[in-house]
């Protein structure tokens, strides 16, 4: 229990939305719980891009460098490059304080319909864990002879040991505190001659420090069509950083909303400050227009609670999402209902006060 300097990205799009209904229900649960969020905001996105050239200011770093944890809305809107408005904020962030873990729930909330016929929240409850440093979305790489017939661009991933290692063994110790101790690795070993064997390698080399959890692996390929059609074999998925970004957009498909969805980038040795986003990104299209599902934000708020060791806090609000989305009221439009950001936002807020 105690006091947290937040560090507060609301970012682009819908994250200006989505953002003041998370903070109002952390804020709930700090009442409740007896914390408090010191929210430190800023207004570093694409609308400063436009404005001054840059995503952030120069000294953005450090300037969260002393935070307890960041959260942030979503980065990209249309007008400023993906690469520009990636690479010039939220990749930093990650590399910079070594959030190598990205941790992405997805579960089938009681009262929803997941667009795979028949299927249970029994049935679609899993967490991917994607590695999310290095892997393919590494710098190294460059053009040649660029707008010419002769045109060369090459890209080149980079998988580590210690990168390697790490987000398995991670994969690994997670897996054994969920019931069905099983894991599933991610790979693409018969037609990437280089980096998926070694993924491999050390996968069944870590495994054999865990006989306790059972494992199984599948090429990238056939392990998407297999979140589709059997999403009940699955319980934890660990996968490159490239492989990881696919599968956990697919799961909360399947899961009935990419709102829904909750996403943390953690550093688990604590060195740095972790950061905390939902899955979903800005939305243009639907932004400005006060529909957006709040949920993921929320949610996500509840894995940056439980990372700060408000495990208690954390609970109700996942509870709150849980018991308002069961309940069928003040849903927004993705959920089957007519309800606006804010008005799904002060619901559940109102769960997380007067809850069980």
């Amino acid at each position: 229990m105690g006091n947290y300097e937040i560090a507060l990205i609301p970012g682009d799009g819908i994250g200006t939305e989505v953002v003041p209904e998370g903070v109002r229900v952390l804020e709930a649960a700090g009442r409740r719980y007896g914390f408090e969020c010191r929210w430190r905001s800023y207004d570093w996105g694409c609308e400063r891009y436009a404005r001054a050239g840059a995503m952030a200011a120069p000294d953005y770093l450090d300037e969260l460098r002393g935070a307890d944890a960041i959260y942030l809305g979503a980065v990209g809107y249309p007008g400023v490059a993906d690469h520009v408005s990636l690479w010039g904020l939220l990749i930093p962030i990650r590399r910079t304080f070594d959030q190598y873990v990205n941790l992405r729930p997805v579960r089938l909330l009681p009262g929803l319909t997941s667009p795979l016929a028949g299927r249970t929240p029994e049935e679609i409850d899993f967490v991917v864990v994607r590695e999310n440093t290095e892997g393919e979305y590494s710098e190294i790489g460059g053009r040649m002879f660029a707008g010419t017939d002769e045109e060369l661009v090459v890209q080149q991933s980079v998988f580590t040991r210690r990168g390697t290692d790490r987000i398995i063994r991670y994969a690994f110790e997670l897996a054994r505190t969920r019931p069905d101790r099983h894991l599933t690795s991610a790979t693409k070993s018969n037609g990437i001659i280089h980096s998926m064997p070694y993924w491999d390698e050390r996968f069944h080399a870590i495994a054999a420090e865990y006989p306790d959890v059972r494992t199984d692996q599948f090429h990238i390929d056939i392990l998407a069509a297999h979140l589709v059609q059997h999403p009940d074999w699955f319980d934890v998925i660990v996968a490159s950083n490239l492989f990881g970004d696919i599968l956990s957009d697919i799961g909360p498909a399947a899961a009935g909303s990419i709102g829904l969805a909750p996403g943390a980038n953690i550093n688990p040795e604590r060195d740095h400050p972790s950061m905390f986003e939902p899955v979903h990104g800005s939305a243009p299209d639907i932004a400005g227009k006060g529909i957006a599902n709040p949920i993921g934000q929320i949610w996500t708020g509840a894995l940056m609670l439980d990372h700060l060791g408000e495990r208690e806090a954390a609970a109700a609000v996942v509870r709150a999402v849980e018991e308002q989305v069961a309940g069928g009221e003040r849903l927004t439009r993705d959920l089957g209902g007519t309800a606006a950001t804010a008005e799904l936002g002060a619901a559940i807020a109102e769960r997380v006060t007067h809850g069980a």
